[in-house]
């Protein structure tokens, strides 16, 4: 009976460490990337018409020329206009790139200005074969 007890909690052991590494999902951040966000004349004409598409709705869509690679994100239609979107962080893991942007709403004097918007960042950075996480 103590040796199935022993046996028990060396197991009981074994997967709890062993479960530490596979349920880990510490990423290690390998640099910050350098972007650019685009003004609308400056956006490809491909990924414009396909902006125009999807702005209506909340959109995460990632486009590649082969030289760049731009990641937009959309926030919907808005009742007003005035918003701003800040790019909180951009960075390269060895697995993905991460990015985390933020809707900022308009001052109080935009709030009179009843047109819809529809808020949405066009990030210019170099181009990387990796997955993007949007967070």
């Amino acid at each position: 009976m103590k040796k199935l007890k022993c046996l028990a909690a060396l197991l009981l052991v074994a997967v709890l460490l062993g479960g530490c590494t596979f349920l880990s999902d510490e990423r290690v951040k390998l640099r910050d990337l350098d972007f650019t966000v685009l003004s609308e004349e400056l956006i490809p004409e491909e990924l414009a018409g396909i902006i125009a598409e999807k702005k209506a709705e909340a959109f995460k869509l990632t486009y590649s020329d082969n030289e760049f690679l731009y990641i937009c994100i959309g926030y919907g239609e808005q009742a007003t206009g005035g918003y701003s979107i800040a790019v909180n962080e951009l960075y390269l893991t060895d697995s993905a790139v991460y990015v985390n942007t933020l809707l900022l709403g308009p001052q109080p004097s935009e709030k009179n200005n009843p047109a819809p918007s529809y808020p949405y960042i066009v990030i210019k950075t170099e181009y990387l074969d990796q997955t993007v996480i949007f967070e």
